[in-house]
């Protein structure tokens, strides 16, 4: 049979399962350049609006891993990654990283960038002066060997429909799409050579998915396909109703990695970053408890051994380390425009995304394909949801370059807080943790 890109974007469109053949044709044609991007915006397109079956999925998530190479590590080493869905001011990775190799753990991490409202772990990074992240599979191996972990780009042999989809998904508004969501999440951690994974699945304004019931059907197919594939997968699935911690934009970020691990007392990273490197230590079997991995957690910050491996990692991948004592050599911004409430209240409800979005106006995310970051430009926002503000008091700040363009992006800010007259009680920052698609975890109180 002569397989042909239309007939299978119809047969898509149109509810049908597809085979493991006509999904291999056209996802090979498209990274071989024997098919345009329009064709494959309207396979993706087809595959958002029709979904797909559990089988389907595991399918697609093969092709892409076959599409390249894969990296694979002695089974002793237990390595252990941790996955973000995309949430606002979300900087896990470069937290948890450190923290987890302090205690032990080996992470090769291969991360991507900003998709949509949400920012991406290696736009922080090209913030540090001089960092790369592409390095070759055996300079990768030798940093996390040195290290306990390496945070690289997708190289052009790992997973490359991945890589080429990923970005095209982003513009043309097919990010959310849970089948998609999994194939490339599950594609990219597998080969790197993860064994055990950690999904932290964000829930709520500032993440793609909105409601627990979709994120629940999400968690169900990255778990069911990872035991699939031979991979250990726990999905903490936390809030993302307000932006996370205080501060959003690429070097803003980085700096606030950096004041976390100096032992800076951030709430709602601080529950967020115990509950994830538990989970992770605990897969990677470097603790035999809970408690136990909440004090080598606790140890490895307050001794200063987790922001020695930050400050490491940064050398080793051609960073300039000082930026650890010094935040001067990290891109700063021409402006920082006060946001100044107009109300007295509660925060009643916070319309993340929407600041995600308003911050791409400064230069934080990308407005297409090739936009140009401004890694210094972001904002301050350090109150959440349930939380009190005054009347013409500072709730935050906009850093940017352009002073007009700035001003506009602190009034969408602004508007995107709910203020209720009545006290609202704050949200649980977790709010389910599931192992191996089994074991349920009732909420943590914030």
């Amino acid at each position: 049979m002569v397989l042909n890109p239309v007939s299978i974007i119809i047969k898509k469109r149109n509810g049908k399962d597809l085979t493991r053949d006509e999904m291999k044709f056209i996802l090979n044609s498209y990274e071989a350049g024997k098919i345009p991007e329009y064709q494959m915006a309207a396979f993706l397109m087809s595959i958002y609006f029709q979904g797909m079956r559990l089988d389907e999925i595991k399918t697609l998530t093969e092709i892409y891993i076959e599409s390249g190479k894969r990296i694979t590590f002695p089974k002793s080493m237990k390595t252990v990654d941790k996955h973000s869905t995309g949430g606002v001011g979300d900087k896990m990775s470069l937290i948890l990283a450190p923290i987890v190799a302090a205690c032990g753990g080996k992470l090769p991490m291969i991360s991507g960038r900003a998709l949509g409202h949400t920012g991406g772990t290696l736009d922080k990074l090209d913030s540090i002066p001089g960092f790369k992240t592409n390095f070759s599979e055996k300079e990768f191996k030798n940093i996390i060997n040195r290290v306990g972990f390496s945070i690289i780009s997708q190289s052009e042999e790992l997973v490359p429909i991945d890589r080429r989809t990923y970005a095209l998904r982003d513009v043309t508004g097919t990010v959310a799409s849970l089948p998609l969501i999994t194939a490339s999440i599950m594609s990219k951690k597998i080969a790197e050579g993860t064994q055990n994974l950690v999904i932290d699945l964000k829930v709520g304004s500032g993440a793609f998915i909105k409601n627990m019931n979709t994120a629940r059907e999400l968690g169900e197919y990255l778990s069911k396909t990872g035991k699939s594939m031979g991979q250990r997968v726990t999905v903490v699935f936390s809030n993302m109703n307000s932006p996370l911690g205080e501060y959003i934009g690429n070097a803003l970020e980085i700096k606030e990695t950096i004041e976390f691990l100096k032992g800076k007392e951030i709430p709602d990273i601080y529950l967020l970053t115990k509950t994830l490197a538990v989970e992770m230590l605990l897969l990677c079997e470097k603790a035999s408890s809970k408690n136990e991995a909440e004090d080598m957690i606790d140890e490895v910050i307050e001794n200063g051994s987790a922001l020695d491996h930050f400050r490491r990692f940064i050398e080793a991948q051609e960073g300039d380390p000082r930026v650890c004592e010094d935040f001067s050599l990290l891109p700063k911004s021409k402006h920082e425009i006060p946001i100044i409430a107009k109300q007295s209240g509660w925060i009643n409800e916070v319309n993340t995304q929407d600041i995600g979005y308003a911050l791409i106006d400064v230069g934080a995310g990308r407005k297409i394909l090739d936009s140009k970051l401004n890694y210094a430009a972001g904002a301050y926002l350090p109150y959440k949801v349930g939380d009190c503000i005054k009347n013409k008091s500072e709730i935050g700040k906009v850093y940017c370059d352009s002073l007009e363009i700035g001003k506009n992006v602190a009034i969408k800010i602004l508007n995107s807080y709910s203020i209720s007259q009545t006290e609202i009680n704050p949200q649980n920052m977790i709010l389910e943790v599931v192992r191996d698609n089994t074991e349920f975890i009732p909420p943590q109180k914030s």
